[in-house]
């Protein structure tokens, strides 16, 4: 069963009406140089002004250490543009039109005292609204935000993004945000997680919220379990030395998998005001039942990818991609995790994430309970089941159970209703980068991190961090291409449940 309602390609919305434009605004970006702003940043900065979001009076200033003249940087981010664009339709005299509103200043944020050159390269207007994203080490973020203010470049349009992850525990996370706080209200603070720039993820709180079909089924009357996966089919890359100091808990499970689990358990909000979204979160983080030493085995699985195949060719292990002899650090992670309030009592909510799995892929699984009677003799029938893809092909699927067509006695077949987003909207939606930049600078927060949330987040998986040093869980190995270690199928099994295929 598919939904079937295309639409042709323009620069319009999937609903037919085209994008609003925002604001004049200046952006600055430190880390300007880096992977995120090559390869995210400055591409979603043009498609938001291709599509006209943005107008010629905004300015978006590159700032890092490297010693480019504006020309140079200008230069440099046409190239990765294509490198990372491939296949996309390129338009030179706009893009000749875009790059005029790129400047390019060189700072040593960590050494340089005299910032003038930053405040040369601004506007000098007060109205305008100033974004300064900082994709930098978050160890760098107070001092950079120390150095906006003693540079006189903060006034009250101004706004700080944060990339994630916020600090390595509670303690950092808390030491951050308030080196930031001294510097920015809260109310100016982005902290970013680009999963809730996701079109699906988004869908989750319409599909949720907008349809009395599914709310009356969303607790433990109806689902049995759920599952939230991120799986990844590369490894570390260029990361190894950040990698093999954080792992899969730090980076993914603290951040991405816990605000998925939020959106998909917490209770409807009053509106759509950040405020009021964010308290509901909050409130699922604060109800998630604390891992002990003594519960740490059988409710989690840590893993480390070894020697295996990913798409038919051979890859290395972690150990010899991060060039050390000797690591405990984790790529893959399993959690059984409990909501402590009436809605959820007795539903596990299954957690994985791992580096080097068969397949990339995101996604939610509401596993529904099984009917309670079968009338139809020994021909099985198969809970229904709720499937929400984020990535790589976004889709929300629906499995029913149905007749299948014939004569010869009942037989049932499980079919998907099927919402397949590159089947139904055909125009192309932007990129969560592009989405949440444009949001910081409408001043819209909803999808973005409130300093409660964060620091609740980190005292959960700081308990799972001491657990695991307390009672000296090892980590399992699997082979890279696989679905993980196999002590997180045992997991499941041993609560009587399997985890979906990929």
């Amino acid at each position: 069963m598919t939904i079937s309602n295309k639409k042709s390609e323009s620069n319009e919305s999937s609903s037919g009406s085209t994008f609003v434009p925002v604001e004049p605004f200046e952006i600055v970006v430190f880390g300007g140089t880096g992977d995120l702003a090559r390869r995210k940043l400055l591409p979603s900065l043009y498609h938001r002004y291709r599509d006209g979001q943005i107008s010629d009076d905004s300015r978006i200033v590159g700032v890092s250490r490297s010693q480019h003249s504006r020309a140079e940087y200008q230069e440099l981010i046409e190239k990765y543009y294509h490198e990372f664009a491939k296949g996309e339709e390129f338009d030179p005299k706009l893009w000749a039109k875009f790059i005029k509103l790129v400047d390019y200043v060189s700072i040593d944020v960590m050494a340089d005292k005299d910032w003038s050159a930053l405040g040369k390269a601004l506007s000098g207007k007060s109205d305008l609204i100033r974004v300064f994203y900082l994709a930098m080490p978050p160890r760098m973020f107070a001092d950079i935000c120390d150095g906006l203010k003693t540079a006189d470049l903060v006034h009250e349009k101004s706004r700080v993004v944060l990339e994630k992850p916020l600090g390595t525990d509670y303690d950092s996370a808390r030491e951050i945000n308030e080196g930031v706080g001294r510097v920015f209200k809260e109310n100016n603070i982005y902290r970013i997680d680009h999963y809730l720039g996701k079109e699906t993820v988004q869908n989750l709180l319409v599909l949720r919220f907008g349809n009395i079909l599914l709310e009356p089924l969303w607790s433990n009357q109806a689902i049995d379990h759920i599952e939230i996966t991120a799986a990844e089919s590369i490894g570390v890359g260029g990361r190894g030395s950040y990698y093999d100091g954080a792992g899969a808990l730090r980076d993914m499970v603290q951040n991405h998998l816990l605000q998925l689990l939020c959106l998909t358990a917490m209770e409807a909000p009053s509106s759509l005001d950040a405020n009021d979204v964010r308290t509901e979160k909050i409130k699922v983080l604060r109800a998630l039942r604390p891992i002990t030493p003594g519960s740490v085995k059988r409710k989690t699985v840590r893993g480390q990818y070894a020697r295996g195949k990913v798409d038919g060719e051979a890859v290395t292990d972690y150990m010899s991609d991060v060039d050390v002899t000797e690591s405990s650090t984790e790529t893959y992670v399993a959690i059984k995790a409990e909501v402590d309030n009436w809605r959820w009592a007795g539903v596990p909510i299954y957690l994985r994430t791992g580096k080097r799995m068969s397949s990339r892929r995101s996604e939610i699984v509401i596993q529904f309970k099984s009917v309670p009677h079968s009338i139809f003799g020994d021909t099985p029938v198969n809970p229904n089941k709720l499937v929400i893809r984020l990535q790589p092909d976004e889709a929300v699927k629906l499995w029913f159970e149905v007749k299948e067509p014939g004569a010869g006695g009942m037989r049932l077949k499980t079919l998907p209703l099927n919402l397949s987003y590159a089947d139904n909207f055909t125009v192309r939606y932007p990129d969560a980068y592009e989405r949440l930049l444009m949001d910081v600078v409408r001043g819209n927060l909803s999808l973005f991190m409130r300093r409660d949330e964060v620091e609740s987040a980190w005292k959960w998986v700081d308990g799972i961090l001491e657990a695991w040093e307390q009672s000296e869980q090892r980590t399992e190995l699997y082979a890279a291409g696989s679905e993980g270690p196999a002590e997180a199928d045992d997991m499941l099994s041993g609560y009587g449940h399997k985890w979906s295929e990929g």
